[in-house]
């Protein structure tokens, strides 16, 4: 049996925020469709499922055209069976739907939330693809110092996360 690893980058304009898990089951793609719609009323978003049975087709759905078909494409270019992949229209944020998402009964884990450039680590066997992890941004450069930590705590409340 051979396996082969490969890095597979996400790709999508800068601003744009994602999330990339695993589920169970084809009934994923329309619980996950109400549970963002219930979640933030008026998401934009576009979603992609790798089926791992059956017709192993990238099944999707979405309330943004753009946003789905970024979800489309990256899903095959991952190819991970039982994997999704939700794309958040620019102004929404995993924030606002994360923990909805995580307590959708199919889904067994989420690999990241994030805007950053990202690269899935994707092993390959005879039966298929699986996703070993992610590299989510960059590495650390340094610790934070007081001005850093001044500056953190500024932008939090600038954007609304943090109040007083």
């Amino acid at each position: 049996m051979e396996t082969r690893m490969t890095l597979v980058p996400v790709e999508k304009p800068e601003p744009v925020n994602f999330i990339l898990g695993q589920t169970h089951f084809i009934k994923s793609v329309e619980d996950i469709h109400e549970t963002l719609v219930a979640a933030v009323p008026g998401i934009k978003f576009g979603l992609a499922f790798c089926e791992a049975s059956g017709k192993c087709l990238v099944r999707w759905s979405g309330t943004d055209p753009a946003m789905t078909d970024l979800a489309r494409r990256n899903a095959q270019a991952i190819g991970a069976g039982h994997s999704f992949i939700v794309f958040l229209g620019e102004g929404f944020y995993p924030i606002n739907v994360l923990n909805a998402l995580k307590m959708v009964p199919e889904v067994c884990r989420i690999f990241c939330a994030t805007a950053n450039p990202t690269q899935v680590l994707v092993v390959e066997t005879n039966q298929g693809r699986g996703i070993a992890g992610v590299v989510d941004g960059a590495s650390p450069k340094g610790v934070e110092g007081e001005e850093d930590i001044a500056w953190r705590k500024e932008f939090l409340r600038k954007i609304g996360y943090k109040v007083g």
